[in-house]
């Protein structure tokens, strides 16, 4: 099977222009393709996941990547899938959180005597010049078009500033930018993105060469990646020291039943062959499934040392009733009349993310504290009833060691 094949059993295509040319391009290694990453933290997370993935993929194909920082577009923020507008950084911060990124992508793509390039659009966009811009790009673009986009859609009730707007444009430059300087004649992005790859599509076609739509593919990831940037408690980071490789293999352990062998798909690099014959598990074999997937992705961020540390006390806390349990501390402060209360524990833990959705969690009969059920919304312990630890739980999968500090 060829690589654009493979990515299509995979599920990882949702929608392409030109596939005919997308096809030859990618099974032949002559995509020069390009994903953007804004560096708005100082570590790329899970929903950046599947982008660096797929790049790998296609690297690996012998296409030739490059992984472009938007040290520039930084300046403005996406408004794709937000309510509002994004904080404002500094130059000092997105340097730094451009660095961070360099570092992370090493990981998963090849560098090395030219195979792939990283670019940052800060280069050329904080030198363009406005008025031009208006003149030269600006002319390109209906307003029209640009306000029926689905990345402006969710912002227009609350207010679109007039320079989130802008992003569509500045997006639409780098690619007519990275085909000029570097050939590139391929990008790949999410769902939301779709109508800013388009504008850099028809930019390209309407400055540069009117026959270049055979060159200037777009394809469409899936939009799985997106959904997978936060969790209980916020984001898991590919940084270990954000997210340590246990947690970030705790993770992917406890997806959903239902997502466990659409992640196993879309994420490892297991032969397809050997995840089609998951594809008939159920039951316990879910559990055996997802010990894979959190397994061989641990690996692939971390390291097979960290994932074999990682899934070794996953076993030790299963069989060991917890004696390895990551611990989460209380403070003399999260005690009322000397006793702290089950809702403010499975809070402090981060096992849920609410008093409300604890009160939730004990109501239906999930949480267990040294093994016992926990069906009382009063209950409570004194700092001498938890001496050296205990064991709370929520559901079959959700650990922590509750400890005094």
């Amino acid at each position: 099977m060829q690589i654009y094949e493979e990515l299509k059993a995979r599920g990882l295509i949702a929608q392409v222009t030109d596939e005919e040319n997308v096809r030859e391009l990618v099974n032949n290694g002559k995509a020069i393709f390009y994903i953007g990453f804004d560096p708005t933290a100082d570590s790329l997370h899970v929903g950046h996941f599947m982008a660096l993935c797929l790049m790998k993929r296609l690297q690996m194909a012998g296409n030739k990547p490059i992984a472009l920082i938007g040290g520039g577009t930084a300046y403005v923020g996406d408004p794709s899938g937000r309510t509002d507008m994004r904080s404002m950084m500094t130059a000092e911060t997105i340097r730094h959180n451009a660095d961070c990124f360099k570092k992370q992508m090493e990981r998963f793509i090849d560098f090395s005597d030219g195979k792939a390039i990283m670019v940052n659009n800060a280069d050329w966009l904080l030198k363009l010049n406005y008025v031009e811009l208006l003149r030269e790009v600006g002319a390109c673009f209906s307003v029209n078009n640009m306000l029926r986009a689905e990345c402006y859609k969710q912002r227009m009730e609350k207010g679109l500033s007039f320079l989130e707007f802008n992003y569509m444009i500045m997006q639409s430059y780098d690619f007519l930018e990275l085909y000029k300087r570097y050939g590139c004649n391929f990008q790949f992005g999410g769902d939301d993105q779709w109508s800013n790859m388009l504008g850099g599509r028809e930019l390209i076609r309407r400055k540069l060469d009117k026959e270049a739509n055979a060159m200037t593919i777009t394809l469409l990831l899936n939009s799985e990646g997106k959904k997978m940037g936060k969790t209980v408690g916020g984001a898991v980071w590919l940084d270990p020291n954000k997210t340590p490789p246990y947690d970030f293999y705790q993770y992917w352990r406890n997806v959903a039943d239902a997502d466990v062998l659409k992640c196993i798909r879309m994420l490892t690099f297991l032969p397809l062959e050997e995840i089609d014959k998951m594809d008939k598990w159920e039951g316990s074999q879910l559990n055996t499934a997802k010990e894979i997937l959190a397994y061989e992705l641990t690996k692939l961020v971390h390291g097979e040392e960290e994932a074999n540390a990682a899934q070794a006390k996953a076993k030790s806390l299963f069989s060991a009733g917890g004696s390895d349990a990551p611990e989460a501390p209380l403070s003399p402060e999260d005690f009322r009349d000397g006793q702290v209360d089950i809702l403010t524990m499975l809070v402090k833990s981060g096992l849920v993310p609410s008093r409300s959705e604890a009160r939730r969690a004990v109501e239906q009969g999930g949480v267990t504290v040294d093994g016992e059920k926990i069906a009382d919304l009063r209950a409570a312990w004194t700092a001498e009833q938890i001496g050296d630890g205990l064991l709370l739980k929520r559901g079959k999968k959700s650990f922590k060691k509750i400890v005094v500090k």
